[in-house]
């Protein structure tokens, strides 16, 4: 709905509205400063209501008013619209018609009995961490390359680093299977 657009105090608004649910009304001020009452009529009242009547809406600005259907059911009615306490007033038609409910049934199958793998990469029945086999594959051609070259070169400081390796392999493992 377009407020002050074609003059002070003017309004454009739609001549009819269909709906089955809550709505909402933008009010699009194209000027100054101004009030906009809302009021929807007893028949629609039966089934909707609006947040508040009165909204300011700032120069060259939007406001969004809520109007809720409260009850299923179908009724037609009028929404009054006013601008600056009714220098301008419309009606739009409203026509709120019962919702279609619509039965999509859900598919249930026998695959919804049995566990569904983890995303977690857990067993389901024990809770471990599936062992990462790449990995811990990895590990012992380290563990293995380490011993080999202790070994070839010799010495307190190649021994000491082929502990190290054994040891990371084997804290990584750990790791990777205790998650």
């Amino acid at each position: 709905m377009h407020v002050n657009r074609a003059s002070l105090h003017s309004l454009e608004v739609a001549d009819r509205f269909e709906t089955d649910d809550s709505f909402e009304i933008l009010l699009i001020n194209h000027g100054e400063p101004t009030h906009v009452h809302l009021h929807v009529d007893d028949a629609l009242s039966e089934l909707a209501s609006i947040e508040a009547p009165n909204h300011h809406v700032e120069r060259e600005s939007e406001r969004r008013v809520r109007v809720t259907v409260h009850s299923h059911g179908s009724t037609f009615g009028k929404l009054k619209i006013a601008t600056s306490y009714g220098a301008e007033t419309r009606y739009v038609d409203v026509d709120i018609d019962e919702p279609i409910e619509t039965e999509e049934p859900v598919q249930v199958d026998e695959s919804l009995s049995k566990p569904q793998p983890r995303s977690d990469g857990r067993d389901d029945a024990t809770g471990v961490s599936a062992v990462p086999w790449p990995l811990l594959a990895l590990g012992l051609v380290a563990v293995a390359l380490a011993l080999v070259v202790a070994a070839w070169v010799g010495g307190t400081a190649a021994w000491l680093g082929a502990f190290v390796v054994v040891a990371a392999v084997a804290v990584a493992t750990a790791l990777a299977v205790g998650e």
